[in-house]
């Protein structure tokens, strides 16, 4: 029990503190002009906890549950998090079909890696080069749009962000040359946060990341030895449930606040990210990976059916609940089968 109670703190505190690290870089970038979707691509869809985590683990020795992570918030990010949003607040959302694509064939990009396991630091090199090269062109293509900046920029209050918030863009068609928005001095919400104290701030979250980090894995080794739970399973199953609480968070509160697209946003980038760039920091700064079985005949083909069935969804135009049911029932089927199939403790010969 202590364990556990010591991964929930340091979860609390590693969802804390990305979430204020998500506030300051946004408030320090508040001078860029940038449309919605490329903003929720970039800050919401890189996941710092998740990175943080799967960092420590991994040079804890601990790479499969920082591997099973990897799979485990891909695939929630389609299994809970669009579910939930579509069920929650099915409304129309509209993404380029471009970015449904690179979307759906995503985690394709993973098998070659996977073939040639153990995964290593140049396959992490690899992996970042490709996601910097995702976001280079969704950058290309949005900062050439004629797309409103900002246009729902008060969607971000969720954040704290405030100040000019509601006054970015004078009309629907046109930006201001006023910054998009602001982000005040906490505990007075009637101050702008100076942008040097805001990249201050963020270092300071960045540095509440790592020591939640570091206690999530002191925690999970803990819960490694006294339920003798597979590290792989419990990294794509219980350490991503946590993990999973603030893009649910992001994503279903702009769908409420009508804008869509930001939640869509979240959920493109994160599985991107996820299964390129996150995967490539996990083993450039803890080392290589070996890959069991389990991660081809099963959490594979699971991630990669989930992300084509969500996409197909997204490109319809319109989120339904029926859609979310489709999404929650295949995500607890893949839990269901995980755990009665592959969660048996490994038990050794005399």
């Amino acid at each position: 029990m202590t364990s556990i109670l010591i991964f929930a703190a340091g979860a609390a505190l590693l969802v804390y503190s990305a979430e204020k690290l998500l506030v300051y870089l946004v408030g320090s970038a508040s001078g860029l002009r940038v449309s919605v979707l490329l903003l929720a691509i970039v800050f919401t869809g890189i996941e710092f906890d998740d990175v943080a985590f799967g960092v420590v683990l991994n040079i804890e020795d601990l790479g499969e549950v920082a591997l099973g992570t990897v799979f485990g918030t891909a695939i929630s990010m389609t299994g809970i998090v669009l579910a939930l949003a579509a069920i929650l607040t099915p409304t129309r959302v509209n993404i380029p079909g471009v970015y449904i694509a690179l979307f759906a064939v995503s985690p394709l990009v993973m098998i070659p890696f996977i073939l040639l396991a153990p995964l290593t630091a140049v396959h992490g090199v690899i992996l970042v080069l490709l996601f910097v090269a995702f976001i280079g062109y969704v950058a290309f293509r949005e900062l050439r749009s004629a797309t409103p900046v900002f246009r729902n920029a008060e969607i971000l209050e969720r954040l704290e962000v405030g100040g000019g918030g509601g006054h970015a863009v004078a009309d629907a068609d046109r930006p201001t040359d006023k910054p998009p928005f602001t982000v005040t001095v906490p505990f007075d919400r009637t101050r702008p946060l100076p942008g040097w104290a805001g990249v201050g701030l963020a270092v300071v979250a960045l540095v509440g990341l790592i020591v939640g980090a570091a206690i999530m894995s002191f925690g999970t080794e803990g819960i490694l030895d006294e339920y003798a739970i597979g590290g792989t399973l419990f990294g794509a199953t219980f350490a991503t449930l946590v993990l999973t609480l603030e893009d649910l968070l992001l994503t279903v509160e702009p769908a409420r606040r009508g804008a869509p697209e930001i939640g869509a946003g979240n959920v493109i980038g994160s599985v991107v990210f996820g299964v390129t760039a996150k995967l490539g920091i996990i083993l450039l700064a803890g080392g290589s990976i070996a890959v069991d079985d389990e991660v081809w005949a099963w959490h594979l083909p699971v991630l990669i059916v989930m992300t084509a069935v969500g996409a197909y969804f997204i490109s319809t135009g319109r989120l339904r609940r029926w859609h979310g049911f489709v999404l929650l029932a295949l995500y607890i089927a893949y839990w269901v089968v995980s755990f009665t199939v592959l969660g048996e403790a490994p038990v050794e010969a005399d």
